[in-house]
Order: C-alpha cells, then structure tokens, then sequence
C-alpha cells in the first residue's frame, strides 16, 4: 500500500511520518530541531536538519512504499535561497531584531486587515526577517531568488521548484492579506514582490523528488513532492476533508487555537488574540489565539490529573477561579501579563489545583469560541482533550452547538496527508469524533459569567 511521509517542523521538534492515504500514521521519527547561536544571528542548523530528513526517508522507505512528500509547519519560519539552497541562515524566530529596525516595522507593517495578527515578538513574522535580512546583507538580499515559507522551502530542496503557498503567507507573514486574498502594501512598498514566487496550491504536486536524492534516500524517482502547508491550515482541513463545514476548531497545546469557517467578523478591526488566516482554498479563516497550554501549566504546577466531576463541583460551589494571565504574554486580556491570580476559598487546596487549571484553560478557549461566529459545530483536540473533562466543560458552556472530541493526537500531520489525494478523493476522509460525556457536571454558565465579570474591563465579548 502507498504511503505518505509528512515532514512536521515544530520550533523546537521536527517529526517525519509514514502515513496512510487516509491520514492514519504508521510510523513516526523524531528529534530536536537545533538552533545555533550564531554567527550571524541564532538560527536553524538547516544542513544537519536535512541530512535528518533524507536519513528519514531512506530509514521509512525500507518499511513503506513512499508515494509523496510533503512537508507542514509553524508560520514563522522563512528562507532566503538562490539558485539551490539557502543564501542566509534561517532566522530562529525567537530571535530579536535589532531594536531600530524592530520600530522602523512597527512603524510600517500596517493595518491588522492586511497583517492579520497582532505584532508579535521576536522575529515571528516573515516580513520582519525579510526587512533585517535586507538591511544586514544588502549584497544577499539583492542577489536571492525566492524567500520562501519553510514549507516550501523543503519542497524546494526535495525537488527542485520554488513556489508560495497561500496557507503560509496568511499565517502572521505580514506579506499576504488573508481578508482580502492578495499581498499586503508593504510587499509593494519594499519591492519585494520578485522574492514572492507564484501561489500554488498546497495540494499540489511541484515535481519528483530530485533523482540523486532518490538514489540516497531508496525511493522511487516517481515520488511526488507536494507543495505543502502550515501546521494550523493543514489540521484544519482534516476536518473539511471530512465534509464538516459550519465549524470552528479549537486546538489545544503549549498554543490555543480556534480557527472558523464562518464568516460575518470585521477582519478590519484588531482585537486582543484575533487573527486571519487561509485555507487551502485561500479562503479567510478567522482565529484566536492564546497561550492557554502554559497559562494551564502555571496553574497546575506540579500537581497531576485526571481533574475529577467532584472536584470541579467543589471549585464552581465556592466559586474558585484562576483569572489571567500567569506568563508574560497578556493573552486575550491587555495588561495583565503577570498578573494572574488565584481567588476563592479553594485557593490553596492542592487536591483541586489540577481540576481548576483545566477549567480554567476551558475558560480560556470558550473565550475564543466567544470572539468568533458562533457555529454548528465545534471540534476539539490536542493535548488537553486527554482528561474527558475539558471537553465535557466546553460542550456544557455551548449548549447550541455540536460539540465533538477528537482523540487522536496526529491532527497536523493527518491534515497534511490527505493532501496527497485531494484531487482523487470523491468522498469524505474518515474521521473518528466523539461527544463528550457531561454527565455530572454542574451547572456552568453561571461560573463562566462570574468569571468574565472578573475579567472585565478586559474582556468586551458578550
């Protein structure tokens, strides 16, 4: 049976899977993704992570018939190549720019309709990598060919094509509009259109895989080398491979991300969390965003789960909370960077510690559901769909809704595997979901006033 290897690139991992056609994962390879401090700047050790990937390759080609490649990742990972291969290091997007040059882009990457996510820390945005890049090494810069999305960067390396991928450059680029479908101003401005190759679609096949790394890696010099997708797009489309439609997706991790469908938001007004990104139909796809995973971390501390019905009982009778934000993000919440709190009688009762963080995590998420459309149906996965209670919370918090619990904890690389037959595919893509259980849970909503009420003047959704 053929298989699909997607190659998954995280901040701090890099996975490599053998899939089916239909997203199910067969095998998985993993390892650090190492980050040198310099010089120039920190940044990706790109030659050692490719010697990786072909060892991976050829390791998952003595077990499976590879069919496709394909890779998926963050949204803050670009390269500027030449002819063949990287011109520059790429970037570590935790990075910080030079300080002039870091007002000099905030002073020019315009309205949040054409950058369609807040100004980010660090070097998260393709624009501003593309901007230092410029003014350290005008000479490289110059000279380039392409600065590419990490995805296609991969694909570039497998097989030889450049091209832009719409689910990449709407992921906080700064370089695509995702409202309006088109490259932003600061694209045209800067003259930067000529590093922009022509959108293609992250379904579609670029080319082979190039024939002496056929050779390398053992597999055959007909495999096809897709264009590629970001890590949230690629998800995402799981779930509309599977014919779901009216529906938001909420993703848990060290990141909350809640991505819709649906339309009637104003993509012209910022707010605190919001964001715009693609599909792969290039599409607009409203989100928030929040990290909910740490801000989860730093309330359950040390303390482990399941989080339990009588524990959440005992939290909502007393009307604990946990009330944002503990890291130095402020979330959905301006100001509060580190100044999250513990309140309520229960404060110091480590035998609901657990409990509490998680509702409090589902507080954050049912928040982003709450900045969005509201839709038909409402799907969760991730890590913190692990304990049935988070679920169960949300669904008991959105009694108009569908509320579904996907287990599985491949969603990303799934997503990005069902492209491979997306041109085939005259059906939906098998999905397993569940409904959560939400017996013995008390009554909500009035927790979740409560703790909005407390929120407030922060929070300005109804």
């Amino acid at each position: 049976m053929s298989a699909v290897a997607v190659f998954d690139i995280g901040k701090t991992n890099v996975k490599l899977f053998a899939t089916t056609a239909d997203g199910a994962v067969l095998e998985e390879l993993s390892a650090p993704n190492r980050v040198l401090d310099g010089p120039p700047y920190r940044h990706h050790d790109l030659a050692a992570l490719e010697d990786w990937l072909l060892a991976g390759l050829a390791d998952l080609g003595q077990r499976h018939s590879i069919e496709a490649i394909v890779a998926c990742s963050h949204g803050s990972g670009g390269v500027l190549v030449g002819e063949d291969g990287a011109l520059m290091p790429m970037i570590d997007y935790e990075q910080d720019p030079p300080a002039d040059m870091a007002a000099d882009y905030a002073a020019m990457a315009g309205s949040f309709r054409e950058r369609g996510s807040a100004l980010m820390l660090g070097s998260a945005h393709l624009a501003r990598q593309m901007l230092w890049l410029e003014r350290g090494w005008p000479d490289a810069f110059a000279g380039a060919r392409a600065f590419l999305a990490l995805p296609q960067y991969w694909a570039f390396r497998l097989c030889g094509v450049a091209a832009g991928e719409v689910t990449s450059l709407a992921a906080q680029s700064h370089l695509w509009s995702g409202a309006d479908g088109a490259p932003t101003r600061l694209v045209a401005d800067r003259g930067w259109a000529r590093l922009l190759p022509p959108l293609r679609p992250a379904y579609e096949t670029l080319g082979t895989l190039k024939p002496d790394w056929a050779r390398r890696c053992g597999l055959s010099a007909e495999t096809r080398v897709l264009c590629g997708i970001h890590d949230s797009s690629a998800n995402f489309y799981r779930y509309q491979a599977a014919g779901l439609s009216d529906l938001t997706v909420v993703s848990t991790g060290t990141w909350i991300v809640a991505l819709t469908d649906r339309t009637g938001i104003d993509l012209s007004e910022e707010a605190p969390g919001r964001s715009c990104n693609a599909d792969v139909a290039g599409r607009p796809v409203p989100g928030m965003l929040t990290m909910g995973g740490r801000e989860f971390a730093a309330v359950s501390g040390v303390e482990r789960g399941p989080a339990t019905s009588k524990a959440l009982s005992r939290i909502v009778a007393s009307r604990t909370v946990a009330l944002p934000s503990f890291g130095a993000d402020d979330g959905l919440f301006p100001g509060t960077a580190r100044r999250g709190s513990i309140r309520g009688p229960l404060a110091g009762d480590p035998s609901v510690r657990f409990t509490l963080a998680l509702l409090y995590a589902a507080m954050l998420a049912n928040q982003c559901l709450r900045m969005l459309p509201a839709s038909r149906t409402i799907v969760i996965d991730g890590g913190l769909v692990r304990d049935p209670l988070f679920g169960a919370i949300l669904a008991a918090l959105n009694p108009d809704a569908r509320v579904l619990v996907n287990r599985d904890a491949h969603g990303t690389a799934a997503g990005a595997a069902l492209l491979a037959g997306h041109k085939m595919r005259r059906g939906p893509a098998p999905l397993s979901v569940e409904m959560p259980d939400m017996s013995g849970l008390p009554d909500l909503l009035p927790y979740w006033s409560h703790w909005r009420d407390l929120c407030h003047p922060w929070s300005q959704a109804s």
